[in-house]
């Protein structure tokens, strides 16, 4: 085979080696964030990053008003000090209870579906973890959009894309250099 043709494909693994290694080396930190709370979020009820839902304690038929959930939720979150702004009422109808959730923070306030009666409040870890690892707890915390989020997203996929195709390239050229040498 000719020389110019291998000596294209050294100088073409050489770059991709170059390209690999520094493109690499920042990705590694967000690969790994990623990857952390993947495992994370997969095992999220398993470890106790939920609150546990509990079941009503009540066998009543009417349920109480969303409206009167979301003053149950507020009233709770001002005892505590914390911000009462509802982002949204999670219904479980099999078991009986609600669960508000607020946008400034992450805590849970599990209510009694009938009676109103406030069974728990706590911390929706499962909740910052899923911000961490889509990029959007910046935007949580420092904006009102998604710019942060789609961002992340963006490079850390195009990153995840170029890695593969830089890898697979390292793997397949010195294959091919060999079989054009013979």
């Amino acid at each position: 085979m000719s020389s110019s043709k291998i000596q294209h494909k050294v100088k073409a693994t050489r770059n991709y080696r170059y390209l690999h290694k520094w493109l690499g080396l920042p990705l590694l930190i967000f690969f790994f964030l990623i990857g952390i709370t993947s495992i994370l979020l997969a095992w999220k009820k398993k470890v106790e990053l939920l609150p546990p839902t509990l079941k009503t304690q009540v066998e009543n038929r009417n349920w109480i008003l969303p409206s009167e959930m979301t003053r149950i939720g507020e009233e709770e979150m001002k005892k505590l000090g914390r911000d009462e702004a509802v982002d949204r009422i999670d219904i479980r109808p099999d078991k009986g209870i609600a669960k508000v959730t607020f946008k400034t923070h992450f805590t849970e306030v599990q209510l009694d579906g009938f009676s109103g009666e406030v069974l728990s409040i706590e911390t929706r870890h499962s909740d910052w973890i899923e911000k961490v690892h889509d990029g959007s707890i910046l935007d949580y915390y420092f904006t009102d959009g998604e710019g942060s989020k789609l961002t992340y997203s963006t490079l850390t996929s195009l990153g995840l894309i170029l890695m593969g195709i830089s890898g697979f390239y390292l793997w397949y050229y010195p294959k091919l250099i060999r079989r054009l040498k013979k």
